[in-house]
């Protein structure tokens, strides 16, 4: 750290102290220069992952819906809510793992489907029905013969 007193670049921390919320660290320092002291306060700088949508829209991932676009896909079928955190953790991981912090829907909606297809084909099929939005019978259709 500077010192705000004389622009020294060393200093030694004399107390750290967490907030009560948790969400930062109180550093009482003092300057090795002039011994004058100082506060500083440290917190975890978050930048949210976002997803861009078809139209181009930038929106910040939402987990929870994810998971409900799964959990409807997955009605009435033999997938545990565990195996679906799972895949909603895959695409968070994805996420993280991008330089920009930022990926296109289109890629996390592939990534879910082909994991969606390895645990359950008929949810495979009514997650790709929304997903891809399929306008007629015949693209159902041929979305079940590659199957």
């Amino acid at each position: 750290m500077t010192c705000p007193f004389c622009g020294h670049r060393e200093d030694k921390v004399i107390d750290s102290r967490e907030s009560k919320e948790g969400e930062s660290i109180r550093r009482r320092r003092q300057c090795l220069a002039c011994e004058r002291r100082f506060t500083t306060y440290e917190r975890c700088d978050e930048i949210p992952y976002m997803v861009i949508k078809k139209d181009g829209r930038r929106e910040k991932f939402d987990r929870q819906k994810v998971l409900n676009g799964l959990l409807r896909a997955c009605e009435k079928r033999p997938v545990g809510m565990g195996s679906l955190a799972e895949l909603v953790d895959e695409a968070e991981t994805a996420l993280a793992d991008s330089p920009e912090r930022e990926l296109p829907t289109t890629l996390l909606g592939e990534l879910l489907m082909n994991r969606l297809k390895l645990l359950d084909k008929i949810a495979y099929v009514r997650f790709a029905s929304v997903y891809r939005d399929f306008q007629d019978v015949g693209e159902f259709l041929s979305e079940l013969k590659t199957l």
